[in-house]
């Protein structure tokens, strides 16, 4: 085990290049290890990072391709250069094994060093140009040309479950900064530790290429308060936001309510539904259920894209993928979740369950504390879509198997889901006409549909989609992981008959 106490957190908030500390602290809850007394944010805190950001995109969203890319790679630079503290100190907070989270921070770099190479590629822009036609009749058509801009400042909530990739560098900042936009980063309050050593990073990449200082800010706290004063602020042009249903759905409500309505980017949870297909079931359903198992309980389940739902067509194929599933996820032990509220919010979820009708327990653990161990029911379709609260999902390991008649209740189970990040289809060749009929419904349901794998697990690609209808994302034509996420952070803009003198770089000399 790393030694943690190579780096001690001083609790201040980053702000325009300054560290600044707050006269109210509140502590820090690590999985092990004493807590640290961190400043919490306040409405004035949030105006001074906002103000100086809107200040910094006056230079920084005006500047080239070149200057912002190689801002995102100087930090993802100073991200390994703290390599050790970073793990130490991430491990220590969030119970994270120390393996898992050096492969969360070869992701958070490689995700900036992607946006990197893709800004200076220069297609994300969308550039477009109808030359003027001036003897075209009856009427001359001005010369047009269309780029995409970036919108602003943009506030960044970290996230609970990745402390790195989706939190203070993480892929909303990442994007946000590949776009133009200057970043205010509301810390999570489960590790601020590791918020405040990348903030070190992104504050040391600041420096050395020279960026102005409002470019990036972080302020730490555990109220609402300030993350409602962040959201509210009128210089703040969007919100990203990777969290709960019920904190992201009042968040979404602020942004829509302000004078004038800004978009919040929320991915707020997902069942990702799983259908295993009969010729499937039959010709390996336990293989099926033993990786199903292992998808539910990878990191205490507690991913976005964790795999909650299994359908399953009655009979002997689909109990073999049942009891398969049940025997792996009887041998595993407690894990230790990543906040105290975390682990309360899964025993409720658990609950929840067992005082429902018609549905079965199949595995029961009882757990206190900031442990967690597998649980696993059972029910039928017709008690799933009449029974709204089946589909909420339940932060952790534990898995609900839906069993259907067939095919054709399969199809209509599929069509009763929610918006999902995922869904996944097990099939085998003598299931295509099955899968054919399943597609179109869970195309409509999910940002993205997989055939014989498993959700956990997303790539960090040009073509990756991570979001999908409500309630799954706020946003169902956008997507938080992947290139086409710095369009988020872009809007259209035209330029009528500009002279080239004016027009930015890129849309000159077309």
């Amino acid at each position: 085990m790393s030694d943690a106490t190579n780096f001690t957190p001083h609790g201040k908030h980053l702000i325009a290049g300054a560290w600044v500390a707050g006269s109210d602290t509140f502590r820090s809850s690590p999985s092990f290890g004493d807590g640290f007394d961190i400043s919490r944010g306040t409405e004035d805190d949030v105006d001074r990072a906002v103000r100086a950001a809107e200040e910094a995109f006056a230079d920084y969203g005006y500047a080239s391709r070149e200057k912002r890319a190689a801002f995102l790679d100087a930090i993802a630079e100073e991200i390994e250069t703290r390599a050790d503290q970073i793990t130490a100190i991430g491990s220590m907070e969030s119970g994270l094994p120390e393996a898992r989270l050096q492969s969360e921070r070869g992701r958070t770099t490689g995700q900036l060093k992607l946006f990197a190479t893709h800004i200076r590629l220069g297609e994300y822009l969308d550039i477009r140009h109808d030359p003027a036609l001036p003897k075209r009749e009856p009427l001359p058509r001005p010369d047009l040309r269309m780029i995409q801009r970036p919108i602003g400042p943009v506030a960044v909530f970290g996230a609970s479950n990745f402390p790195l990739a989706f939190s203070t560098a993480g892929g909303d900042t990442a994007s946000a900064l590949a776009a133009g936009c200057p970043v205010v980063v509301k810390g999570h309050p489960a590790h601020p530790g590791t918020g405040e050593i990348v903030a070190e990073a992104i504050h040391a990449a600041i420096k050395r290429c020279g960026m102005h200082p409002g470019v990036f800010s972080l302020i730490q706290g555990d109220g609402h308060a300030y993350a409602q004063a962040l959201v509210q602020h009128p210089l703040i042009r969007a919100v990203g936001f990777t969290g709960s249903l019920g904190a992201g759905r009042a968040l979404f409500d602020l942004c829509a309510q302000r004078p004038e309505p800004i978009p919040f980017f929320g991915e707020l949870g997902s069942v990702n539904p799983m259908f295993i297909l009969p010729e499937a079931a039959k010709a390996r359903g336990a293989e099926i259920g033993t990786g199903w198992a292992g998808s539910l309980t990878m990191g205490a389940g507690q991913f976005c894209t964790n795999p909650g739902i299994a359908v399953v067509t009655k009979g002997a194929e689909g109990d073999a993928f049942i009891a398969s599933a049940k025997e792996v996820l009887s041998k595993v032990g407690p894990q230790v979740m990543l906040t105290d509220g975390i682990a309360t919010a899964y025993r409720s979820g658990r609950d929840r369950l067992d005082g429902r009708n018609a549905v079965t327990p199949l595995l029961s653990n009882e757990d206190s504390g900031r442990e967690a161990s597998p649980n696993l029911y059972a029910t039928d379709a017709a008690t799933y879509l009449q029974d709204h609260a089946l589909g909420e999902e339940v932060f952790g390991p534990l898995g609900l198997v839906v069993q259907v008649s067939g095919p054709e209740e399969m199809r209509d189970l599929a069509a009763g889901f929610e918006g999902q990040l995922t869904a996944t289809i097990h099939m085998d060749d003598g299931d295509t006409e099955a899968a054919r009929d399943l597609m179109p419904v869970l195309e409509r349901k999910a940002g993205r549909v997989l055939v014989n794998g498993f959700p956990t697990g997303v790539e960090v690609a040009d073509s990756m989609v991570h979001g999908g209808p409500y309630p799954a994302s706020t946003n169902f034509g956008a997507t938080s992981v992947g290139t086409l996420a710095i369009r988020r952070f872009l809007r259209p803009v035209c330029y009528q008959n500009v002279p080239e003198a004016l027009l930015p770089k890129d849309l000159a000399n077309l």
